[in-house]
């Protein structure tokens, strides 16, 4: 069994192209390619004002150097038969004094130095809220460096000993002078350590 189907052909087919609908197609195809065109194009920063620098020349002028003065022409020596009684002979002036002697100064701790590099106080010692007084005898050299720290009297507490020994070692010191010469000495130095409260 077979079946023949009849083909109707439309009244439009027979016209051709549809002028109106490519039309209609190129404008939005158009509109859409301009927008992608613009999405595209770099953007131009906008023109910032550029303003002048003023500049100011400084130009140094060297004074001009003084002409030498001749020295004033020498009067000629006036002779006189009689002394005048200014020209009598006078004492000798005495002999200068001597210079005084340089003061023999003690070797001392720098106290900025002191205060700049403090013993580090042991955590364990300010937890628990102990405190003492070190007095440590330090030995300088002639310009006042540390060769030497002991402990003359302890606080009874190693980690503050040890502390307050660690910090002198950093002080700087003024050395004993003798005779304006700097020269080996040992100061004597109490640190102490106050609990915090």
């Amino acid at each position: 069994m077979t079946q023949d189907f009849e083909i109707h052909k439309k009244d439009d087919d027979r016209e051709g192209l549809n002028w109106a609908r490519i039309a209609g197609i190129t404008m939005a195809i158009a509109v859409h390619a301009a927008a992608l065109l613009l999405l595209l194009a770099p953007m131009a920063p906008p023109a910032q004002d550029q303003q002048e620098e003023e500049v100011t020349f400084v130009n140094i002028i060297k004074p001009p150097r003084p002409s030498p003065v001749p020295p004033p022409p020498e009067e000629p020596p006036i002779v006189v038969d009689e002394p005048s009684p200014v020209d009598v002979a006078a004492p000798p002036p005495s002999p200068p004094s001597p210079p005084a002697a340089v003061a023999d100064i003690g070797s001392s701790v720098d106290p900025s130095s002191k205060r700049l590099n403090p013993p580090k106080y042991p955590p364990t010692e300010a937890r628990q809220g102990v405190g003492g007084t070190v007095v440590l005898v330090i030995t300088l050299d002639g310009q006042g460096n540390v060769l030497n720290v002991e402990v003359e009297k302890s606080s009874r507490n190693r980690n503050l000993d040890r502390a307050a020994m660690e910090a002198a070692r950093k002080w700087k010191f003024n050395p004993e002078m003798r005779n304006g010469v700097g020269v080996q000495s040992r100061v004597r130095v109490p640190v102490d350590f106050v609990p915090p409260t």
